[in-house]
């Protein structure tokens, strides 16, 4: 070491790691776009993170035909209806493997334009021919080609070239996707074994090396009513890129299942019991707009959630949801509050109309009630542990295979212990700590780079029953001799 004399400074790395934030309720959400009519279309299969309702439709393209295109229907509501953002959509629908072609037909010319009424005609395929069998004409040359506000198709006959004025007709062929041929292999996905590509559900551990946000519930409007979709979904977010957790949020069936005592049953039979599932039922309206009641309970959780820090601690239960009525195919539903709680304790979240409006309905996770263990049974604890576990996954990824020592153990476990005392004194949490015991650090663990810290907490349940005991007290009665 060289000589030195005078006065030095050095520095040590702070004995405090402040806590990551992370998005507690970030929705990732499966299913159709009309990619055909977006401006900048997002690739199929690959995560699209949104902050805005432009941004979707610029990328995914906007369409009212909900039942064909599933991910408007979430656009609709999360943006529209809850002023909730971002959320990361993944478009399964391919333009170039579920279209069908038409074959060239006459159509008439109007005012020098011809309308194309079809739903999802892809612009770049369409010819146009002066007769049967004949040249194609040049687009942007002998004619133009766009979307008017609707979706439809216009055809532009162009001044100065090869359509005759007095030309009465184009022959007009075309491509268009069509969503009738998506099946649930589409959703479910898989990887290529030739490309390495990931499809369908399996993008979901491409969502954090993506954005670097961590998932916090996963959706697939209409598609989560099949149970194999359903099974594979509360798979995935048991186990995100090896390390992260959240919930799936799943419907059951309206058009198969409308009577509410028969929504138990098709639960159990189906397995729709996982503690990673909130299992909703029925449909919900507002106007003439019918959505999947998992849209909407994502919308409730996520401005709740936004409401108290990004910390999901608060039940989406008895919060307003965006509608004005339920429905079961084509069938009116209207619970009371004895039919709601039937279902709440059959692990259902439904709606119910009592008293202050339409409310989201239900606390429970689908294990209930084989399962009561309440980090397993209630969703708001639920999503509690894993939000705690996944802050603590990112804030201390840093010290790993960094070398150990006491104060390195000291800084974890204090830097914890600080975060949970904050989420204490907030109310988020009843009691919380983080301990490093000898019994769970074996040696040989410790010989072999193993440390591990116990972490305790307590999120309050949510307040599910207020009950009132009402008794006549007889001593009164002398009120009527002062």
């Amino acid at each position: 070491m060289a000589y030195r004399h005078g006065v030095y400074i050095s520095e040590v790395d702070t004995s405090i790691t402040p806590a990551v934030s992370t998005t507690a309720g970030l929705p990732v959400v499966f299913g159709t776009a009309p990619i055909h009519l977006a401006r900048d279309p997002a690739p199929t299969h690959k995560p699209t993170l949104c902050y805005t309702y432009a941004e979707a439709v610029e990328q995914l393209g906007y369409s009212k035909d909900w039942e064909k295109y599933t991910l408007c229907e979430f656009m609709d509501s999360h943006f529209g209806k809850y002023a909730c953002s971002p959320v990361v959509f993944v478009n399964v629908l391919d333009p170039v493997k579920h279209t069908k072609t038409v074959e060239p037909i006459s159509m008439a010319i109007e005012a020098g334009e011809i309308l194309i009424t079809d739903d999802g005609v892809l612009l770049n395929t369409i010819t146009a021919k002066l007769e049967a069998g004949g040249a194609d004409l040049i687009r942007d040359t002998d004619y133009a080609a766009a979307f008017d506000k609707d979706g439809n198709v216009v055809i532009t006959i162009l001044e100065g070239g090869s359509v005759p004025k007095d030309q009465a007709e184009l022959y007009i062929g075309y491509d268009k996707v069509d969503a009738s041929l998506v099946t649930v292999d589409d959703i479910i996905g898989g990887i290529d074994i030739d490309t390495g590509d990931y499809t369908g559900l399996e993008t979901l551990n491409k969502v954090f090396p993506l954005f670097g946000l961590v998932p916090g519930m996963v959706l697939a409007p209409k598609w989560s009513k099949d149970p194999v979709v359903a099974a594979v979904m509360t798979a995935k977010v048991s186990n995100i890129n090896g390390h992260f957790k959240c919930i799936a949020v799943v419907d059951i069936p309206t058009d198969e299942v409308q009577k509410y005592t028969d929504v138990s049953e098709w639960k159990n039979t189906n397995n729709y019991t996982s503690a990673r599932q909130v299992v909703c039922w029925p449909q919900i309206k507002l106007g003439d707009e019918v959505y999947h009641l998992s849209t909407q309970i994502s919308g409730v959780m996520c401005r709740t959630d936004a409401e108290n820090d990004d910390i999901p601690y608060v039940s989406p239960s008895n919060k307003n949801l965006q509608a004005n009525g339920a429905v079961a195919g084509d069938k009116v539903i209207a619970l009371g509050p004895d039919q709601a709680s039937y279902l709440n304790g059959q692990g259902i979240v439904t709606c119910l109309n009592f008293i202050s409006g339409w409310k989201a309905w239900g606390n429970r996770t689908g294990a209930y009630p084989s399962v009561t263990d309440p980090k397993d049974s209630f969703i708001p604890v639920r999503r509690m542990i894993d939000w705690i576990s996944n802050t603590l996954v990112l804030t201390y990824w840093q010290k790993v295979d960094d070398p150990p020592s006491r104060r390195a153990i000291e800084n974890v476990v204090d830097s914890a212990n600080i975060w949970l005392n904050g989420l204490v004194a907030r109310g988020y949490l009843l009691g919380g700590r983080v301990e490093f015991l000898d019994i769970e650090n074996p040696v040989t663990d410790l010989m072999d780079g193993i440390h591990r810290f116990h972490v305790y907490v307590t999120p309050p349940a949510p307040n599910r029953v207020i009950e009132f005991i009402v008794e006549i007290d007889p001593g009164y009665f002398q009120t009527l001799f002062a």
